[in-house]
């Protein structure tokens, strides 16, 4: 299973599954959740509500579709799932659910100090996660 989201780290993840999974004839779920709480505005009262909608979950199924290109041009046995909520939360549950043997996301490749820094999912996960996973940097 591998976590994507469009940026570079996750790109990153992507190609190590696409790298390893047909070594171990595995097929690759990957998942990407919309975080609405992280896209919506700060409240005031001038705002409307965040709303997801019929539109905004199109955009990101073709989103999700674009970003699974590496999987579909190597031949990578793949599904991908769109899910809502907290992609801590969405990934361990989807791993959970269809029994994945591992978990690959993404990290931060910001050199420095930033570089010691994981995202907060791949930080989330290395903590929280049942099933094993694998942190790819970038580069």
């Amino acid at each position: 299973m591998v976590g994507v989201d469009g940026s570079e780290g996750a790109a990153a993840a992507l190609a190590w599954a696409v790298e390893h999974a047909p070594l171990l004839d595995a097929e690759v779920v990957a998942v990407h959740s919309m975080d609405v709480t992280m896209a919506m505005p700060p409240p005031t009262v001038a705002a409307p509500p965040f709303v997801v909608d019929d539109a905004l979950r199109a955009g990101m199924r073709d989103a999700l579709h674009e970003w699974c290109a590496p999987l579909r041009e190597a031949g990578v046995a793949h599904r991908a799932e769109l899910y809502e909520g907290n992609p801590v939360g969405a990934i361990t549950q989807i791993a959970d659910k269809v029994h994945a043997d591992l978990i690959v996301v993404g990290r931060r490749g910001r050199g420095g100090f930033a570089e010691m820094v994981l995202g907060s999912v791949a930080h989330s996960l290395s903590h929280h996660a049942k099933t094993p996973v694998v942190i790819v940097p970038v580069g």
